[in-house]
């Protein structure tokens, strides 16, 4: 073998970098691949939602993190095209101090995570690394086969974790089945400037429309929109100024705001598709976030559920460690432990995006009505805002609270905040 580690990594997105930190902490070595020739640049909206902080907050990074990159965003208003609110979410309802959203400066929390995996494991985070293969001594799994910088090696590892995203090679050469769906809709996102200081966040939804407005720091907003995954050069080429003015009839209160839209270079195109990997696990190899259950980014919550992932295998990895043992009934426990949160806030975010975005007008005189009730029920908006903010694992809403949303049953309950149990 060229390299030796007990623990390798084949990625170093929010999960694998993360996963690497929580070994280095626990004394277990690890090396990180990542194919990119360095962290992350460019555009892209990011949320770090309350279980996102609280994470970081327990590794000891979101300190680290300069208040001038952040953003706290305490009121999140759905409104219809157009202008009409339907129903404000506080986030103020959430246990402190992790009651707030914080938008985030492009690629800043990346960064930070990368910036601690140095530190924790200096020599632990290779860049212009590629998976090829498996190395195998008869049927178990001994390392892999890799090209660093361009050069072809060997490294011995107890177990291999694909972090690689969606579509993970590490996956594929454990042969483990897996479903990837493409959504039919996508997001373009785009860097605003604000004439004034925006606090609260305003979400737009109507037939076949989804457009959010989320202020950051610097007096910028980020835009999402939703598009047909087909439509971008049609965009492009309907031009600037045509865009500007659907944004407008959206969100007319916020037309000074899409007057800062003058060049597709504030923006970037964000494919959607779902992962649902039969299982994580093998002998010697598993793996985890986008390779495992890549999710639609409507949950704002993909970031937050890798690093879920990595806090959690690495607790059973050091089970491993101490007994030598890198089974898959040894690894087993990680999938058993997160899959029911990750497979509901698929189903959450899948449902979401139907209703929100639906061009049927039933459906979405049923929305609305949701909304309107929500807007005066707090206890459903507690249970909707404590998955988003991925502080609990079962679905929001029971069959008894969805027709209690719709307004087809009155809900004796609708004043009463349940008392906060985490990951409930």
């Amino acid at each position: 073998m060229d390299l030796t580690t007990e623990v390798l990594i084949v990625g170093a997105g929010g999960g694998g970098a993360v996963l690497g930190i929580a070994l280095s902490k626990k004394g277990i070595g690890n090396l990180v691949l990542e194919q990119a020739g360095g962290p992350p640049q460019g555009l892209r909206g990011e949320i770090l939602q309350p279980n996102g902080q609280m994470l970081l907050h327990n590794l000891g990074l979101l300190d680290k993190l300069p208040p001038e990159v952040s953003k706290p965003v305490r009121f999140f208003h759905f409104l219809k095209s157009g202008g009409e609110r339907l129903c404000t979410i506080d986030y103020e309802m959430l246990p402190v101090p992790f009651n707030r959203a914080l938008v985030m400066w492009p690629n800043v929390v990346h960064h930070t995570i990368l910036d601690c995996l140095r530190q924790e494991n200096p020599h632990g985070l290779q860049f212009k690394a590629t998976f090829k293969s498996f190395l195998r001594e008869g049927r178990d799994i001994v390392g892999v086969q890799a090209e660093i910088d361009g050069t072809a090696v060997q490294i011995g590892a107890q177990v291999v974790v694909g972090a690689d995203g969606p579509f993970s090679q590490v996956r594929e050469a454990m042969g483990l089945p897996a479903s990837l769906h493409r959504y039919k809709d996508s997001y373009l996102v785009a860097a605003l400037d604000s004439p004034e200081d925006m606090n609260e966040a305003q979400y737009f939804v109507g037939q076949q429309t989804i457009l959010g407005l989320f202020p950051a720091p610097n007096q910028k907003v980020y835009a999402l929109y939703m598009v047909s995954s087909d439509s971008l050069a049609q965009l492009k080429a309907e031009g600037v100024i045509s865009l500007r003015e659907k944004w407008k009839t959206i969100a007319p209160n916020l037309a000074t705001i899409f007057d800062s839209f003058v060049d597709w270079t504030q923006t970037a195109y964000m494919g959607t598709g779902r992962v649902r990997a039969k299982t994580w696990v093998m002998d010697r190899a598993v793996v985890m976030g986008d390779a495992a259950h890549g999710m639609n980014p409507h949950a704002s919550q993909g970031r937050m559920q890798a690093m879920e992932d990595a806090i959690g295998l690495a607790d059973i990895l050091e089970h491993c460690h101490k007994a030598q043992d890198w089974s898959a009934h040894a690894l087993k426990p990680f999938e058993t432990a997160r899959r029911p949160q990750v497979t509901m806030l698929q189903q959450l975010a899948d449902e979401e995006v139907f209703f929100w975005n639906t061009g049927n007008p039933l459906l979405g005189m049923l929305r609305d009505r949701v909304f309107r009730t929500m807007d005066s029920n707090r206890r459903l908006q507690y249970q909707v805002l404590s998955a988003t903010a991925g502080l609990r694992t079962t679905a929001p809403f029971g069959w008894m609270d969805r027709f209690q949303a719709a307004g087809f049953l009155p809900d004796p309950r609708a004043d009463r905040i349940p008392v906060h149990t985490p990951l409930s």
